[in-house]
C-alpha cells in the first residue's frame, strides 16, 4: 500500500515501511521512539520499529537525535542525489566489514577469484538481457522480431567470448577485454529495447548526466536506487562496497558495488520498460534542463512504487521461493563466504 500524506511516501510490506522524503523543507526529528516528520503545517509521527529504510531525495533537515534513532534501530538512512545515486548513508557500526574479508577483497583484482567473480556477474547480465529480448520477440509480429532474434545470437557470442577469458598477470588487458564484450552486448541490447518501445519513447543509446530522453532518465534514477540497495546488502554481509575488481567510480576508484550491480540491472530494466509499454508514463514525470532531463517528484514516486513492488515479488532461488530483495542479500552473503574460504 502507498501512503501519501504530508508529502512523505511510505511503502508498506506488512508492518514494515520504507519512507521516501521527496518534498523540500521536510524536517525529520525524534519524538520518543518515533520519527516526527514536519513540512509546514503538516506533521506526522511514525514508530521507528515500523521503518526499514529512509531515503532523503531532496533538500531536507534531520536532527542528530533522529539519525541516532535510525542507527540504533538498524534503519538504513540514505541521502540521494537528484539522479538517484547515493551521496552517503548511516549504518550501525556492527555492519562494518569483517577485517579478513576486507583484506582478501583488496587482493581480488589481481587474482583469479576476482576475474572468476566478474565473469560470472557479467555473464549473468548478458544471459538476463538475452532472456528479456527473447520474451519481447514473442510479442512482435513485424521485422523487429527478426532483429531481436539476431541480436540475441550476437549477445550469445559475447558470452562465449567472455567464457574464454583466462587469468594472467596483465590485469588491465583482462579488464579491457571483459568491458569490451560487456559494452558491445549492452549496445545491442539497448538498441532493441528502444525499437520495442512506443515510437514516442524510442532513444538513441544510453545517456547519463543528464539523460537525453525519458527512458534513460528513468533508467539512471532506477539504477541509482538499485545501487543503494546493493551497497547496503554488501555492508550487511561484511563486504566492503568500495573495494572493487573491474569497474571504477567517478573518482577512478574501483568500486565493488559497480561490479556486482551488473547481474541485477535487469530488474530495473524490466520495471521501467513495463511502465513505458503500459502507458504509466506522463510528461510531468520529467523536468527539462540544459542538455536533457531529470526526474521530477511525481516521476520518482511512480518509479519507486513500481520498483518496490518488483523487489517484493518472489522468484525461484536455490530451490525455494524468495523475495527479489532477499535474493540480493543472500547472494552477498554467499560471495562473502567464498572470499572467506579462499
Amino acid at each position: 500500500m502507498c501512503v501519501n500524506r504530508y508529502n512523505v511516501i511510505g511503502f508498506n510490506r506488512g508492518d514494515i515501511i520504507k519512507l521516501i522524503i521527496n518534498t523540500p523543507g521536510t524536517y525529520i526529528s525524534k519524538s520518543g521512539t518515533r520519527f516526527k516528520l514536519k513540512n509546514g503545517e503538516n506533521v506526522q509521527e511514525i514508530p521507528a520499529k515500523k521503518v526499514e529504510q529512509i531515503l532523503i531525495t531532496c533538500p531536507s533537515s534531520i536532527s542528530t537525535e533522529a539519525i541516532s534513532l535510525a542507527v540504533e534501530e538498524n534503519i538504513d538512512l540514505v541521502l540521494l542525489k537528484m539522479n538517484g545515486k547515493p551521496i552517503g548513508r548511516f549504518w550501525h557500526s556492527k555492519h562494518g566489514s569483517i577485517s579478513t574479508i576486507r583484506k582478501k577483497q583488496l587482493l581480488l583484482s589481481e587474482n583469479e577469484l576476482g576475474i572468476t567473480f566478474v565473469k560470472e556477474w557479467i555473464s549473468k547480465k548478458m544471459e538476463n538481457q538475452i532472456d528479456f529480448l527473447k520474451m519481447l520477440s514473442m510479442n512482435r509480429r513485424d521485422e523487429r522480431r527478426d532483429l531481436l532474434k539476431e541480436n540475441v545470437l550476437k549477445i550469445d557470442e559475447e558470452i562465449k567470448k567472455l567464457d574464454t577469458v583466462t587469468f594472467n598477470q596483465n590485469i588491465d588487458e583482462i579488464r579491457n577485454t571483459i568491458q569490451g564484450y560487456e559494452g558491445y552486448a549492452s549496445r545491442l541490447y539497448f538498441e532493441m529495447i528502444s525499437k520495442s518501445l512506443p515510437e514516442k519513447y524510442q532513444f538513441n543509446g544510453r545517456s547519463r548526466n543528464p539523460a537525453k530522453d525519458y527512458f534513460n532518465c528513468m533508467l539512471n534514477y532506477g539504477y541509482g536506487i538499485l545501487y543503494s540497495q546493493i551497497e547496503r546488502s554488501c555492508i550487511i554481509a561484511g563486504l566492503d562496497p568500495y573495494i572493487g575488481i573491474l569497474h571504477v567510480d567517478n573518482y577512478n576508484r574501483k568500486a565493488f558495488t559497480f561490479d556486482l550491480i551488473e547481474k541485477y540491472r535487469i530488474y530495473v530494466d524490466k520495471t521501467i520498460f513495463k511502465m513505458f509499454s503500459t502507458k504509466k508514463i506522463r510528461d510531468d514525470f520529467f523536468e527539462e534542463i540544459e542538455g536533457g532531463f531529470f526526474l521530477a517528484k511525481d516521476g520518482k514516486q511512480a518509479l519507486i512504487s513500481e520498483y518496490n513492488l518488483l523487489m517484493e515479488s518472489t522468484e525461484k532461488y536455490r530451490g525455494k521461493n524468495m523475495e527479489v530483495q532477499n535474493i540480493i542479500q543472500s547472494d552477498c552473503h554467499n560471495i562473502a563466504n567464498r572470499i572467506l574460504n579462499w
